[in-house]
């Protein structure tokens, strides 16, 4: 009886938040939210076709043969007590009514940035910014791109001053789970100083 109470009381205590996970076309989301999932990912792909050759810009991933058409879903546990349900949104413009329903309640979100086609993630920097969701930026780092900074990334983002920039592998769990850590620090320190704003 006194085990199932507490239990009970862990449950209760237990925190899990929002996560969106965001960027162009082919950057990598899948394959981040399938890496760093303690369970088996959710997710809503379908097979490129020629229809979608006219609407889908492909250059610079042509060995891409699959795209998300509504999310892809995981969860992972950072520490005990704090679970981050992850969800990734899709690249294409055709799709992005599908944002603001999953951004409702989101703690904030990665914007997975591939230096090749870095005006991709622009919109994405541009929705979070506008409707004040905490996020950073996650370079991921493709064999054969040309190596860039953080602060090089920043700049050319044009990004708010402190928003973070990472360097990540969206296949390797523990750079993933890395990227996410520093997302809830940030979040979190922002959060506190809006509540603190709005007290003050």
């Amino acid at each position: 009886m006194v085990s199932e109470h507490c239990d009970a009381a862990d449950d209760a205590s237990a925190l899990a938040l929002k996560i969106l996970v965001a960027g162009g076309f082919g950057v990598g989301k899948t394959t981040l939210v399938g890496a760093v999932s303690e369970i088996r990912p959710l997710r809503t792909e379908e097979l490129l076709s020629e229809a979608g050759q006219l609407v889908d810009d492909t250059d610079g991933v042509d060995q891409k043969v699959t795209t998300t058409v509504a999310m892809d879903f995981g969860r992972i546990t950072i520490r005990s007590g704090l679970s981050l349900y992850l969800f990734g949104t899709p690249g294409q413009d055709r799709f992005w009514f599908l944002w603001d329903e999953l951004a409702q309640g989101a703690l904030g979100a990665v914007v997975l940035a591939d230096t090749r086609r870095l005006e991709d993630c622009f919109p994405a920097v541009d929705y979070f910014e506008h409707r004040r969701i905490p996020f950073v930026v996650a370079v991921n780092c493709f064999a054969g791109a040309r190596g860039y900074g953080a602060h090089d990334v920043s700049r050319a983002l044009d990004l708010d001053r402190g928003t973070p920039v990472v360097l990540c592998d969206a296949r390797d769990r523990d750079s993933g789970k890395e990227v996410l850590i520093r997302l809830v620090e940030y979040a979190g320190r922002m959060h506190t100083a809006r509540l603190l704003d709005s007290v003050g």
